[in-house]
C-alpha cells in the first residue's frame, strides 16, 4: 500500500489566509498605481490637445493675442454678472476652442462653466476668473462630491488629487499650462507650494517630473 500524500484541512486553510493578507497588502498599491497611471495620462493628453487646439484656431482666427482678448476676468460676481460672464465664456470658448477638441457636451450653471471630453475627462471655467481652468481627469461631480461638498473651487481638497489647476492668461502671454502664477523659476517653490496648501501649484509639480506623479508627491491622486 502506497501513503498519499495531501494537505489537511488547516494547512488549506492556513495557506488561503496568507494569500488572503498578501492580497490585502497588494491591491490597494496596484489600485494606487493605476489611478496614477490614467491620472498622469489624462493629464498630458489635456495639455497638448488644448494647445494644440490653440495653434490650429490660430490658424483660422488669427494671433491668440487678438482673439483672447475678449477672454476676461470678472470682478463683480454679482448674479447678473455671472450670468452674463458665463454666455461669454460659452461664446467665447465655441468659437475658439471647441472647433478643434473632441468635446462631448457643455454644461451652464449659474457661475460655472463646464466642458466635458470624450475620454471621461472634464474642464471648467468660474464666473469670478475665467483665466484659472479647472481639469477633472474624471468626472466633476464624483470628484466635488468626495473632496468639496459638490462645491467648485480652484483650491479646493480636489485639487492635485482628481482636479488640476491650469491657466491662460494675458499676463504669460495667452498660454496655457499649469499654474505657476508668481513662480521664481526655483522647483523648490512649486515643490513646497503644493504640499504646504497652496494645491493650485501641484499640477506644475507633475509637469516637471515629465507628466509623472512624483514618488513623493503628498496627495493620492483619483479619478
Amino acid at each position: 500500500m502506497k501513503k498519499k500524500n495531501a494537505f489537511t484541512l488547516a494547512e488549506v486553510l492556513i495557506t488561503l489566509g496568507i494569500i488572503g493578507v498578501v492580497a490585502a497588502m497588494i491591491m490597494p498599491i496596484l489600485i494606487q498605481k493605476n489611478n496614477n497611471r490614467v491620472v498622469e495620462a489624462r493629464l498630458k493628453k489635456f495639455y497638448s490637445a488644448i494647445n494644440q487646439a490653440i495653434l490650429m484656431s490660430e490658424s483660422v482666427n488669427g494671433d491668440r493675442k487678438i482673439w483672447s482678448k475678449t477672454f476676461n476676468t470678472f470682478s463683480d460676481n454679482s448674479d447678473d454678472a455671472a450670468t452674463a460672464a458665463m454666455e461669454d465664456m460659452e461664446n467665447w470658448f465655441n468659437t475658439y476652442l471647441k472647433p478643434y477638441m473632441k468635446v462631448i457636451k457643455t454644461e451652464k450653471e449659474p457661475k460655472v462653466f463646464t466642458v466635458y471630453f470624450s475620454d471621461g475627462s472634464a474642464m471648467s471655467y468660474s464666473s469670478w476668473t475665467s483665466e484659472d481652468i479647472v481639469f477633472y481627469v474624471g468626472n466633476p461631480k464624483k470628484c466635488l462630491d468626495k473632496y468639496q461638498n459638490g462645491v467648485f473651487s480652484t483650491n479646493g481638497n480636489g485639487s492635485g488629487r482628481c482636479s488640476f489647476l491650469f491657466r491662460y492668461s494675458a499676463n504669460e502671454n495667452y498660454d496655457f499650462g499649469p499654474y505657476k502664477l508668481y513662480w521664481d523659476g526655483k522647483p523648490q517653490f512649486l515643490i513646497d507650494k503644493c504640499k504646504n496648501g497652496y494645491r493650485q501649484y501641484c499640477t506644475a509639480v507633475i509637469q516637471m517630473n515629465g507628466w509623472k506623479i512624483p514618488d513623493d508627491y503628498p496627495f493620492k491622486v483619483s479619478y
